[in-house]
């Protein structure tokens, strides 16, 4: 099943998930635009759908192989498990300890274990690089990440080859370069980072 960007897109707008207004990202950036996948699990189907496409583009890509799909937590963990179970793999996730990646609950991972991360969104691609650090401390080879969509629209670094569903780029600024329709607005931080 191939999605294209529009149809990816489609499914958030389908859910009222591309929010306007302004917005403190995870990464500390600042957006005129969120996009709240939450809304989007609410439906098993559509998060069905867009997570076979994803595992399609993956194992295209040439990553079907591998043993783990691992998602970070929180974001990552319902495109990660919807994956995995579309492409008929193993999941598992790393969650913060002490402000750090770390496989917890038991989990492990074999030494040289094949992992293939899939996150949510990609914005500065900071959660995944921690998420590969993490998981490479843990002994496994990291081959790929695979998002729903790339906000960063390919410029994001996070380490290892980034396979995403759709590029949406998005404007994102640090708080101290905000445009002035932007400052003018309050924001609003409604990830998932810092919760505790």
């Amino acid at each position: 099943m191939t999605l294209s960007r529009d149809d990816v897109l489609d499914i958030f707008r389908s859910e009222d998930a591309i929010l306007e207004g302004h917005f403190v990202l995870s990464s500390g950036l600042h957006s005129p635009v969120f996009l709240q996948k939450a809304l989007v699990y609410r439906s098993p189907e559509k998060t069905a759908r867009l997570c076979k496409a994803l595992g399609e583009k993956l194992a295209a890509a040439g990553y079907g192989a591998c043993d783990w799909i691992v998602g970070p937590a929180v974001g990552g963990i319902v495109p990660a498990y919807e994956t995995a179970r579309q492409m008929g793999g193993r999941f598992l996730w790393v969650e913060r300890e002490e402000g750090s990646f770390r496989l917890r609950r038991g989990f492990s991972v074999e030494k040289g274990a094949k992992v293939v991360i899939v996150e949510d969104i990609v914005t500065t691609g900071l959660s995944v690089r921690e998420a590969v650090a993490a998981l490479r401390e843990a002994g496994a080879e990291v081959l790929a990440c695979g998002c729903l969509i790339d906000r960063s629209a390919g410029k994001a670094d996070v380490g290892v080859p980034l396979i995403a569903l759709a590029e949406y780029e998005v404007p994102a600024y640090p708080a101290d370069a905000l445009p002035p329709e932007l400052a003018a607005t309050p924001a609003i931080k409604p990830g998932s980072r810092g919760l505790s």
